[in-house]
């Protein structure tokens, strides 16, 4: 069929979809010419209602190009004084966008998305929320903008968030982000379905290319989306004032509209997982667990790497001094709390109430730069290396045991490999000339020897081909049943 579809009708389909997108750029673009704010909260004009017709048309033979014949709407769309704030889950695709063209609501878009020809002047047609990566303060502005329209009473379109943050498989819902919920404004959910028998939708982190996806979902004759509006949901009081719960509870009800479950990973915890670094982590690593509580501690991922020099800085000058809960809040700047305690306990080996802040500072290293393993090494080679900068066995083993989050590790066949003077010490410049000259060192000298069943460490790899790692689910990971694991116990 795909050989068929390939030669025959995929070409015409994109020729048609890509006319129908020219087509819609000439109208988008007077549309916005000489518009502004104030204009945006009056009511349109004759002939611009007559615009938002004629695109919405054009779109719609857009998708239909696409093999969308026709696309199943279930339950009623709230008035943007009803709900200011559409919440759309899950987020699998770029044909997400079908609900986007079929609404025109304003949506979160990166600041450089409209400097691309022809899809640019459409996005500013809807007046998007615009997030800048090039200014530091971009994440506090966005919000403080979804904010203010979400607050106007209706006199702005509504704005359309994907709280996932990132295009997921839909076999469950993510962590939401707290944006679209910092308002405290009442939302309505609304959930996508794609009941393809063959699933050529699904675009994630890691997988199918984008092109891939295009050109495998044109060759099926038909393609079938669904879009169900659920009914407004008004936050409590409670609701409002904590946005996490907020968002939280939304997800449920539309995790029970999907009939998905729910995992309290988010994205940044499958990529930290699935990263492609030198030393990729086990499906037991505890540095899952430490990622969250670093996110539940308060530490923003934007300062994450400057925290992380300040306090590298500090642990070099306590060399291997350790340190108790109340020394550890003190270094962290943070009041005890139970989300300290916990974070203490996975590096409370002994369990003797003390910690070396050293495994601290490489596990943050990890968390901060995944796929950047040399980095995080020869950041741990300065905490733990001798006045003539060499480390033992014993160091070593240490090292790698904090940077997996693992309980045992055996770095013998490693350390003699690189340790080929058998000095019974090596430098930084030693392991990373091995490393260059091995780059798939962890592989031949870590897991090779790990794999027996006394080891517990098993690969990480058995993922999902779309991206979202098939350990991570409620029921396989049982993270709300297990006690805390210790990085060493």
């Amino acid at each position: 069929q795909i050989a068929f579809m390939t030669l025959t009708l995929f070409p015409i389909r994109l020729f048609f979809a890509a006319f129908m997108m020219l087509l819609a750029w000439p109208f988008a673009f007077i549309a916005s010419m000489g518009s502004d704010e104030q204009e945006l909260e009056k009511p349109l004009s004759w002939w611009r209602k007559i615009v938002d017709v004629l695109l919405k048309a054009i779109m719609r033979m857009m998708w239909l190009a696409g093999g969308f014949h026709w696309i199943n709407v279930k339950g009623r769309r709230a008035l943007p004084a009803e709900a200011a704030i559409l919440t759309v889950a899950p987020h699998s695709s770029y044909f997400d966008a079908i609900p986007v063209t079929m609404t025109f609501a304003s949506i979160v878009m990166k600041a450089e998305s409209k400097d691309i020809p022809v899809w640019g002047t459409l996005i500013k047609y809807i007046r998007p929320v615009f997030v800048s990566r090039a200014d530091q303060d971009s994440r506090r502005k966005t919000v403080e903008e979804i904010k203010r329209r979400a607050q106007s009473g209706g006199k702005w379109p509504q704005i359309m968030i994907f709280p996932e943050g990132t295009c997921t498989n839909r076999s469950c819902l993510i962590t939401f982000k707290p944006g679209a919920f910092i308002p405290g404004v009442p939302v309505q959910p609304v959930v996508l379905r794609y009941p393809n028998k063959l699933d050529t939708i699904t675009w994630t982190w890691q997988g199918p290319g984008a092109f891939e996806i295009l050109w495998l979902t044109l060759c099926q004759f038909h393609n079938s989306v669904e879009i169900e509006f659920l009914p407004v949901y008004i936050p409590s009081e409670e609701e409002r004032k904590n946005p996490v719960l907020y968002a939280n509870n939304v997800r449920r009800v539309m995790a029970e509209a999907l009939g998905v479950s729910v995992t309290d990973y988010t994205f940044e915890d499958c990529q930290l997982a699935l990263a492609e670094g030198q030393l990729r982590l086990p499906s037991d690593t505890c540095l899952l667990e430490f990622a969250k509580l670093v996110r539940s501690l308060g530490l923003k991922p934007e300062k994450l790497e400057d925290d992380l020099d300040k306090y590298a800085a500090s642990a070099m000058k306590m060399k291997k001094e350790k340190v108790d809960l109340k020394e550890f809040s003190a270094y962290l700047e943070f009041p005890v709390s139970q989300t300290l305690e916990s974070m203490f306990a996975l590096f409370d080996e002994n369990e003797d109430g003390v910690i070396d802040i050293r495994e601290f500072v490489i596990a943050l290293s990890v968390v901060c730069k995944p796929s950047k393993t040399l980095e995080t090494i020869q950041l741990a080679f300065q905490l733990y290396q001798s006045e003539g900068g060499t480390v033992t066995e014993e160091d070593l083993a240490c090292i790698l045991k904090t940077a997996m989050g693992v309980s045992q590790i055996d770095v013998t066949h490693l350390f003699r490999a690189v340790d080929e003077e058998e000095k019974g010490k090596i430098t930084y410049d030693d392991f990373y000339t091995f490393a260059v000259l091995h780059p798939h060192f962890a592989e031949d000298y870590l897991y090779a020897d790990q794999m027996g069943a006394e080891s517990g460490l098993e690969t990480s790899s058995l993922s999902a081909p779309n991206g979202i790692c098939t350990d991570f689910s409620p029921d396989s990971s049982g993270y709300r049943r297990k006690p805390l694991q210790k990085k060493l116990n």
